[in-house]
C-alpha cells in the first residue's frame, strides 16, 4: 500500500483509511465520533492523548478496538498507588547462568492504555512520561528503544479525586490532546445496551499495518501549510500568555498561565492531520480551530477571577477563537 506515485496520492489513501476506520469501529463503538477522530488525529500526528471521562464509558474497549483495526499490539496498565516504575518499564533478574537479564515491562507495546494515571505517585508517572517523550527507556545504564509507532492513551476520572496525584502542568504538556469523553446520546446508548445484552459479538478487521502508520506519520510532516495559517496557529498560542505583549485582553483578565511553544507545534501538526483525514491537501484556519480546544484545554491555567465568575477553560478558549 505504501507504493504511491506522489504525496497527493498518499493523502488520498490516508483519507480513505479514515473512512474505512470509522466504518470498522462503528461495529463496536456507538457514537463518540469526535473522540474517535481526535484519538486518530493524535496517532497519525505521533502524539499522545489524555482522556478524561467517568467510569463505564468503554475507554478500554475503545483503545482495544483501535489497536485491532490498526494492527498494533496493545497493553493495559492499571495505575495504583503501589505501582512502581519497574512495573511499567521492566526489571533485571539473574538467570540460571547467573547473568543479569532484562525482562521487558508492559511499556514495550505499540499502544498503551494508562488507566487512571493520576492514581499513582509522581515517580511512577514520570517513568511513563519519559518513555512518551524519548520513545525509549533506560534501566541499569542501558537504553532500550520502544517499538514504533508508540502511542499512549492515559485516562483520568474527573469525579473521584481522593487519593490521587494530579499531573503537574509540565507533565500534562507531554500530551498532545486532552479529550473529554462524555455520556453517550440517548439513541447511541439504546444501541449500546441492545448490542451488549444480546450475546452477539461483533468483530473488526485490521485495515492498516504498523509500517503504513509510520509512513503516514512522516507524510503528515511533509504536508505543506500556508504562512498565514501557520501564523494564525502561533498567534493563537501566544494570545494565551498573560502579561505579554501578544496577550489577548481576556487572557490578562482571566489566566495565570498560558500555552508554550509546544502548543504552537501541536496546533500545526494536528491541523495538518485533520485536513488530510478530511481529504484536503493543506490545512486552513478552520483546521486550526477544529483542534484548538483539545490542544489548549490542559495548557492554560485560570486565575481566581475566572473561578469566581464561573468561567471554564473551554469558554476562555472559545473567546480567543472569535
Amino acid at each position: 500500500m505504501i507504493n504511491f506515485k506522489d504525496d497527493v496520492e498518499a493523502v488520498d489513501a490516508l483519507s480513505k483509511v479514515y473512512i474505512d476506520f470509522t466504518n470498522e469501529i462503528g461495529k463496536v463503538i456507538y457514537g463518540q465520533k469526535d473522540v474517535i477522530k481526535e484519538v486518530l488525529i493524535t496517532i497519525f500526528s505521533g502524539g499522545h492523548t489524555l482522556l478524561v471521562g467517568v467510569p463505564g464509558l468503554a475507554k478500554t474497549l475503545l483503545v482495544n478496538t483501535i489497536a485491532q483495526i490498526l494492527g498494533l499490539n496493545y497493553k493495559r496498565i492499571q495505575f495504583t498507588p503501589d505501582l512502581m516504575p519497574s512495573d511499567i518499564i521492566g526489571t533485571e533478574i539473574l538467570d540460571e547462568n547467573r547473568q543479569f537479564k532484562f525482562i521487558k515491562g508492559p511499556i514495550f507495546a505499540n499502544i498503551i492504555l494508562a488507566d487512571e494515571i493520576n492514581r499513582t505517585p509522581p515517580k511512577t508517572q514520570a517513568a511513563l512520561l519519559e518513555a512518551m517523550q524519548e520513545k525509549s527507556v533506560t534501566t541499569a545504564g542501558v537504553s532500550y528503544k520502544l517499538e514504533e509507532p508508540f502511542y499512549v492513551l492515559a485516562t483520568q476520572n474527573p469525579i473521584e479525586q481522593e487519593g490521587t496525584y494530579p499531573l503537574p502542568e509540565a507533565q500534562l504538556d507531554r500530551f498532545m490532546f486532552n479529550v473529554y469523553l462524555d455520556y453517550p446520546e440517548l439513541e447511541d446508548e439504546i444501541e449500546i445496551v441492545k448490542n451488549t445484552t444480546s450475546g452477539v459479538t461483533n468483530t473488526v478487521n485490521n485495515i492498516i499495518s504498523a509500517e503504513e502508520i509510520i509512513f503516514f506519520q512522516k507524510l503528515i510532516r511533509r504536508v505543506p501549510i500556508n504562512d498565514n495559517v501557520l501564523r494564525y496557529a502561533v498567534d493563537l498560542a501566544t494570545k494565551t500568555r498573560p502579561k505579554t505583549k501578544y496577550a489577548h485582553p481576556f487572557t490578562d483578565k482571566y489566566l495565570n498561565w498560558g500555552a508554550g511553544p509546544r502548543a504552537s507545534q501541536y496546533l500545526v501538526v494536528a491541523a495538518k492531520t485533520h485536513a488530510v483525514l478530511n481529504g484536503k491537501y493543506s490545512p486552513d484556519i478552520e483546521d486550526i480551530k477544529a483542534v484548538a480546544l483539545p490542544i489548549l484545554r490542559h495548557r492554560i491555567v485560570k486565575n481566581y477571577r475566572a473561578e469566581a465568575e464561573g468561567l471554564t477553560v473551554e469558554m476562555i478558549i472559545k473567546e480567543l477563537l472569535k
